[in-house]
């Protein structure tokens, strides 16, 4: 699903709550499976989107604790969801090697910027399912999942790297929200804990 032609000067997050997406999301109409148990687990909790600050915490949209005063928890989870993130960093990141245009600003009218930007998302997925080992070849990060260690992808090497979102300054997260980000770190620090998330306290 693709989103483009809003406003430069609306912020990520009112970009994304005028989205059908996030429409869709809010009426339940995306055909989100039901909450399933965690692996080797009695928790059951929904299946969600990772996502970073610039979008707002929900039952389905899980994002970072805050930056300030986390605990040791805390610290691993958001950890653990920035490693999940790299897979969307690894999306945006072979288009845009890809087609290059995307890595400056496209000075033409907006009509037929969103026209190029929808263009290429659809050669790109049209190429993808064409040949994706020859398209793919070495474009993607790698990781190692029983040591951690992460090959980074070859997109990488453009030294132009993407940029930010801002940060979206919606503060109403509903308490369920909260609870289910609280039981996925709790996994994630017990069961679901995996050797190599401690590196954060030596990098």
């Amino acid at each position: 699903m693709i989103d483009v032609g809003a406003n430069g000067r609306v912020s990520d997050g009112g970009v994304f709550s005028n989205t059908k997406f996030y429409q869709k999301l809010k009426e339940n109409k995306l055909k989100i499976p039901e909450p399933d148990y965690l692996p080797r687990s009695n928790i059951k909790l929904p299946f969600v989107f990772v996502a970073d600050d610039a979008f707002p915490l929900s039952d389905n949209i899980m994002k970072p604790y805050p930056q300030r005063n986390m605990t040791r928890e805390q610290r691993i989870f958001n950890y653990r969801l920035s490693r999940a993130r790299r897979i969307v960093e690894n999306a945006f990141g072979i288009l845009s090697s890809r087609f290059r245009i995307l890595l400056n600003s496209i000075n033409l009218e907006p009509d037929k910027t969103s026209t190029i930007v929808l263009a290429c998302c659809y050669l790109q997925n049209f190429l993808r399912q064409k040949n994706i080992q020859i398209f793919l070849q070495d474009s993607f990060d790698f990781e190692d999942v029983s040591s951690g260690q992460v090959r980074p992808g070859s997109w990488r090497n453009n030294n132009q790297q993407l940029i930010s979102l801002e940060s979206c300054q919606q503060r109403n997260s509903t308490t369920t929200s909260k609870d289910i980000r609280n039981k996925y770190c709790e996994y994630f620090n017990n069961i679901g804990a995996v050797q190599w998330q401690n590196n954060i306290f030596n990098e």
